[in-house]
């Protein structure tokens, strides 16, 4: 038998802190976590001597995915995953890849990963569907606005500002492009101040009023 006390479900609980008071002595948090229901409502009869509720440890999630076979040469452990659900549209939670499978499953074609996210505020819960993007050949590279780019036959250009503020047409070589930049694999190095915008005002060897934003 127990002593009767309300227990207050969803609420954090650290290790050792007493869940239920019992005549023989008390049942103790084993882990810190979330206390919660197992999902029995009040008119199932488990047993009069029993209170079932849950622990869970969400501080760090785990998720298992599936990679299809052709991308298993490129997923390695720790590269880095952006995690979205539905019920925070506009954030993107960061983790990482914690474990990779040595063999590809005959049945399904596909590679067996495990994803580990930090969830240190508990915002996701135990069960809810993920969207998860697994980043692979990054490429650490300079990239500028796409609108700085000027375009003359096979050959790209910017406007590179030198200290008196005059505007050099520079040559520079371009690779990918996305989220409206541009990566610049020669012709400038980091720190190098250019025209971002409104290139049909700019004039060679011109000098400008620079803008910072």
């Amino acid at each position: 038998m127990f002593f009767k006390q309300d227990l207050k479900l969803k609420d954090f609980v650290k290790k050792g802190e007493i869940l239920i008071k019992l005549r023989s002595g008390n049942i103790l948090a084993p882990f810190s976590g979330v206390l919660g229901y197992t999902g029995l409502t009040e008119d199932i009869l488990v047993s009069n001597n029993i209170f079932i509720i849950t622990l869970d440890d969400n501080s760090t999630i785990y998720s298992d995915i599936k990679i299809p076979e052709n991308y298993s040469a490129s997923i390695k452990k720790g590269l880095p995953v952006e995690v979205k659900l539905s019920s925070y549209k506009n954030k993107i939670f960061e983790g990482e890849v914690d474990f990779v499978s040595s063999r590809i499953n005959a049945d399904t074609r596909s590679l067996l990963s495990r994803i580990k996210i930090e969830n240190n505020n508990l915002e996701l819960i135990s069960g809810s569907l993920l969207e998860v993007g697994v980043k692979f050949d990054l490429r650490n590279s300079l990239s500028v606005p796409d609108t700085s780019i000027m375009i003359e036959g096979d050959k790209s250009y910017v406007y590179k500002i030198n200290e008196k503020n005059i505007a050099n047409k520079t040559e520079v070589n371009t690779g990918l492009r996305g989220n409206k930049n541009v990566e610049i694999i020669s012709g400038l190095s980091e720190g190098d101040i250019i025209v971002a915008e409104g290139l049909k005002k700019v004039r060679p060897r011109g000098k400008i009023k620079p803008i910072n934003k």
